[in-house]
């Protein structure tokens, strides 16, 4: 004899009919929502990714900062390396904080290369609002 799913096992509660609905059938599933919500999740991470990207990583566009110094109450110095593509140009922005990390002073400087060239070497006077304790550029990208 073979079981079925309305086979009652030995000292399973029975259950008077139609007082408890019905039972359901074991049917397939139906994975259409959660693939939807996958599908869903993945555009709009892969939309995410390339947003940082474009604003922080595109490798053709690369600040280092040499140092900083002449630091006084109101200016701090940056003395930075950018890399750009041959003759091009990059706006990078420049910024001084103060020792408990709050911003103290930002400017954008723009950045040409000459003819040949690639890595251009700056010096910024920043003007701060306070003392300021370090001098860094966050980031440069594409002249818009």
């Amino acid at each position: 004899m073979s079981e079925t799913h309305a086979t009652i096992t030995p000292g399973a509660p029975v259950f008077p009919p139609g007082r408890y609905g019905r039972r359901r059938e074991p049917g397939r599933r139906r994975p259409l929502l959660p693939a939807l919500l996958a599908v869903v999740l993945l555009a709009t991470l892969g939309l995410a990714a390339v947003k940082l990207y474009r604003q922080y990583g595109d490798p053709r566009f690369d600040a280092e900062v040499i140092t900083y110094t002449q630091i006084t109450d109101s200016q701090v110095v940056v003395d930075f390396r950018v890399t750009v593509p041959e003759g091009g140009s990059a706006t990078c922005l420049v910024r001084a904080r103060a020792s408990d990390g709050a911003e103290v002073g930002h400017e954008e400087v723009t950045v040409t290369a000459r003819p040949g060239e690639r890595r251009v070497e700056v010096r910024h006077r920043l003007a701060t609002s306070a003392r300021p304790f370090i001098g860094e550029v966050l980031r440069c990208r594409p002249v818009a």
